[in-house]
């Protein structure tokens, strides 16, 4: 008897599933806590909670995670210097602090335009390399020629080391500014998922288990765990594209909407007929579009672990993720005590860091470049949480929040926090932590609203539902305003929306927003058996889906009918006639899918290779097609844990 491993490490939590590989039967879970700066230990936690008879014969394991989502969402990503080379548009905002503007490029027939300067990029390359930890490279018009991004790559490893992404390897779209920032964001990965995958082999080496490796790609594809090292930038909604596939698995239903209820976001993305709704354009992440295909889906900076704060009797939510009160009571033995004698702040003194429920506790990072000002007050942090009192005293002046905040984007503090998952804890609908710790934050806070704390605590989870809801609807609702939307929801005469289509919520504690979405929302509301590990389901459940795109275009419309360009990923050739063009580019796309496909540990058997052929060509025109566009798929005709 064979068994399939699945595991999902989120912000909050790391969870893991054993499927019986014979049936599909769930025969164990398990959770544990995610742990920073290295996830080893909370992987580790999770599979020894697994039954080691199971483990045994585990055959393949496939991870998913939504920590590269999370560190783009709160800005806590790694540094990245942007080399940018040729012609490129400078009217956008670049989300890089030390950006390189290059001499080179390509035109759209792949022809050089300029001479790439290399010298000025090896300037830049020794100047920056002790600032950032990854290099990103964009050059013109690189889908049709990739020679500049090679190049200026091999130079940048060659000097110093670190780790350079070509836009070219991540996408053959054109759009040089998206190709861009999806190169930044891949970099800016790297040492994230870098991390997460050392862990994952580690362990599974460690006692034994001879299996396959997958990664959920945010698709709902699978990837093997050696090519998601390289393009970290496709796994970003790994996650969500879990939680859909999971959903819809665990409840039986081919066509459903799905709300993922995380640490640090909720995510709400739909599968129609067992294939995930993909998104038209690249996935926007953070606010930054890229070119990566994903899942259509509508994400909010709110989960359980968003931090719940007030100022002038207004109640906020997140978006950034803090350790819940009840958390850091049981992980810290001190901490009680501590959050009991912390003294009130004066109501002018408030703001998102200065609250009577904030603390701040060293993170294990690696420290790196620091401002005087954050070398201070980061030397009296400690592993045990301090407040904002305690660390005014011990530097002898007030704290600037924008300090506090410097060093949370840098990794380096974890801040503690009240969130909703205190709130349920104080209202009895979730009690997996220590209550007492959310019953003294609620006090606190409802006395600077002016509220009993169950008064408080039901207003936060009204507010967590609410929010759901307002993002279910804006997904299901596309192209209707976000603001024409809440204010149907919070309007004098509020209206109660009616869904056709079923939602599954996934989460630990989403039964406890299940009655509240139904004041909003008239749909049949399901919350699954397992939905507690709903994404370690769903990380196994993906299938091996795998896209080429080629374009075939005459080398001049001059000559229409000789000498044809094939733009191919990684590679352009060119042939005398447009048949030969033709059959080499097809040969070619469906070699690069069965190499994938092969190394996702799929046969030649077990897959479907289709061909999708488009042209463009004008009226009249009597020649081969002015443009070819060729999609090569690959499809894994079965499941990959049969």
């Amino acid at each position: 008897m064979y068994y399939s491993l699945g595991i999902d490490a989120g912000g909050t939590y790391t969870d893991a599933a054993l499927v019986r590989d014979s049936d599909g039967e769930i025969v164990d879970s398990n959770k544990a806590l995610t742990t920073y700066p290295d996830p080893l230990e909370g992987i580790k936690n999770v599979i020894d909670g697994l039954n080691p008879e199971y483990l045994e014969n585990v055959k393949m394991v496939s991870v998913s995670t939504t920590l590269s989502t999370n560190t783009i969402l709160e800005g806590t990503g790694f540094p990245v210097a942007l080399i940018l080379i040729g012609d490129h548009p400078v009217e956008k905002e670049l989300p890089a602090e030390h950006v390189l503007f290059a001499a080179g490029g390509h035109n759209h027939n792949g022809e050089e335009v300029a001479a790439l300067d290399l010298e000025a990029i090896e300037k830049f390359a020794l100047q920056v390399k002790d600032k950032v930890s990854a290099f990103a490279i964009s050059s013109y018009f690189s889908t049709r020629n990739p020679e500049h991004e090679i190049r200026a790559r091999d130079l940048i490893l060659e000097l110093t080391g670190l780790p350079a992404v070509c836009g070219h390897e991540l996408s053959q779209e054109l759009g040089a500014y998206e190709r861009a920032v999806t190169a930044f964001l891949n970099a800016q990965l790297i040492p994230i998922t870098r991390q997460f995958v050392k862990s994952i082999i580690s362990d599974i080496t460690k006692r034994g288990i001879n299996a396959r490796l997958l990664m959920l790609k945010c698709d709902g594809s699978v990837v093997g765990i050696r090519d998601a090292l390289k393009k970290p930038i496709e796994t970003i909604f790994s996650g969500p594209a879990a939680s859909l596939v999971g959903a819809s698995y665990l409840s039986g239903i081919k066509t459903c909407a799905v709300v993922d209820v995380g640490g640090t976001s909720t995510d709400i993305s739909s599968i129609c007929m067992g294939v995930p709704d993909l998104s038209d354009e690249g996935a926007v992440v953070g606010g930054w579009k890229t070119r990566v295909r994903a899942i259509r889906m509508e994400t909010t900076a709110t989960g359980g672990d968003s931090h719940i704060w007030t100022v002038n009797r207004e109640l906020f939510l997140g978006p950034r993720r803090v350790i819940p009160l009840a958390v850091a009571a049981v992980k810290y033995p001190d901490f009680l005590n501590n959050l009991k004698r912390t003294p009130m702040h004066a109501r002018e003194d408030l703001g998102e860091n200065i609250q009577p429920t904030k603390f701040f506790v060293r993170s294990g990072y690696p420290t790196g470049e620091l401002s005087r000002a954050e070398a201070e007050v980061l030397e009296v942090i400690g592993e045990e949480p301090v407040s904002v009192t305690e660390i005014n005293a011990l530097i002898r002046k007030d704290v600037y929040p924008q300090t506090l905040d410097s060093l949370t984007r840098k990794r380096l503090v974890q801040a503690i926090g009240f969130t909703p998952t205190d709130a349920l804890h104080v209202l009895g609908e979730y009690t997996a932590w220590n209550a007492e710790a959310s019953r003294i934050g609620a006090e606190r806070l409802a006395r600077l609203m002016r509220m009993t704390p169950g008064e408080f605590c039901t207003a936060v989870k009204k507010r967590v539902a609410r929010n759901m809801a307002l993002h279910l609807l804006s997904y299901i609702l596309a192209g209707v305003p976000y603001t024409s939307i809440a204010k149907i929801l919070d309007g004098n005469y509020p209206a109660k929306f009616k869904l056709d289509i079923p939602v599954v919520l996934l989460g630990g504690p989403v039964r406890a927003y299940r009655e509240e979405l139904t004041k909003i929302i008239d749909a049949e509301i399901l919350v699954p058996e397992h939905a507690e590990v709903g994404n370690a389901v769903g990380a196994l459940v993906g299938k091996g889906i795998k896209r080429v795109e080629i374009l075939i275009r005459p080398a001049s419309l001059m000559s229409p009918d000789k000498d044809f360009l094939v733009f191919a990923p990684g590679s352009r050739l060119k042939f005398d006639t447009y048949s030969e063009a033709l059959d080499t580019a097809t040969t070619l796309g469906k070699k690069l899918v069965a190499d994938y496909m092969r190394g996702c540990g799929l046969s030649e058997n077990q897959v479907e290779i289709s061909v999708d052929k488009r042209t463009i060509s004008p009226d009249g025109w009597n020649h081969p097609p002015m443009e070819t566009n060729l999609l090569v798929m690959g499809i894994g005709i079965r499941g990959l844990h049969v």
